[in-house]
């Protein structure tokens, strides 16, 4: 496994790996890598010649009151579990390197449809947050020129827009969207974890059993959307600080349904102590 800090000499070594006929697998971290990250490296293993990962702490993602500067960044320890797991090609970036001329530039493309997918859910708590994500994704996608994306389903909204982000631009990029990784209880496995105490952490648990009852309920046609819905969200109340949000939408367009349907995505936003976090499920009602 090779380190490399500058997005130019990566690109040189992946454009000779190209020649040669390899195919290039991509996995987008922001590190304090979990068991979720090396699924995708796993995946990308299996499924190309070559993986990279990137490690980058995005700035233009965070919002004013986010959590930026506390941001685990523990380089050191993630670079020996990308070895564990066999990437080949580590991309750690400095902040100028990617952004050399202004943070304040955002990537624009003309009747790009992303926005669309990045209005409501957690676009409407995280105000140029997705901005922020596409801008840098596709930066680092005209770095890597990748066969293959890899991305985790824990994030949906931001995987519905970043393979809109795909279409958009025109690349020719597969994008893989493997399912949450979760603890052995049920708490979808996330860098900011860390960050809860033992009381949030328990807490915390009532964001996939909410999401799960959810599921239950919908999938065996036990009563309306709205009502269950409404259940689910009295039951995450109960355990969380605050809820931002608890929706369920279509897979594709991602909007907010009154009625079921054969194919639904429960999602839901909240805070365990001053952890925001999030979680879904995907829903695939009985024929009975």
């Amino acid at each position: 496994m090779k380190l490399i800090r500058d997005p130019k000499k990566l690109s040189e070594v992946l454009t000779k790996l190209r020649r040669q006929g390899k195919s290039v697998g991509f996995v987008p971290t922001m590190g304090a890598l979990h068991a979720g990250h090396l699924s995708l490296v796993r995946a990308s293993n299996r499924e190309n010649d070559i993986t990279v990962v990137s490690i980058f702490v995005n700035p233009t993602q965070f919002g004013p009151q986010e959590d930026l500067a506390k941001y685990p960044r523990p380089l050191q320890r993630d670079l020996n579990l990308l070895r564990v797991a066999k990437a080949d090609l580590v991309l750690a970036p400095s902040v100028g390197s990617m952004y050399p001329e202004d943070l304040g530039k955002p990537l624009k493309i003309q009747g790009a449809k992303w926005p669309r997918l990045a209005k409501g859910l957690c676009g409407k708590f995280r105000p140029g947050h997705f901005q922020g994500v596409v801008t840098v994704v596709a930066k680092l996608l005209d770095i890597v020129c990748p066969s293959r994306l890899y991305l985790g389903a824990k994030d949906y909204q931001q995987a519905s827009v970043l393979k809109q982000l795909v279409l958009d631009l025109g690349l020719g990029v597969k994008v893989r969207v493997m399912p949450t990784v979760r603890e052995k209880d049920g708490l979808a496995m996330s860098s900011r974890n860390r960050y809860l105490s033992a009381d949030d952490r328990r807490r915390a648990l009532g964001l996939s059993r909410a999401l799960l009852a959810l599921k239950r309920g919908l999938s065996k046609r036990k009563g309306p959307l709205t009502v269950l819905r409404a259940q689910a969200l009295r039951e995450l109340k109960k355990s969380s600080d605050r809820v931002q949000y608890l929706g369920v939408v279509d897979p594709s367009t991602l909007r907010v349904l009154k009625h079921s349907q054969k194919s639904m995505v429960a999602l839901a936003a909240c805070f365990a102590g001053k952890t925001r976090l999030i979680d879904n499920v995907t829903i695939h009602r009985s024929h009975q």
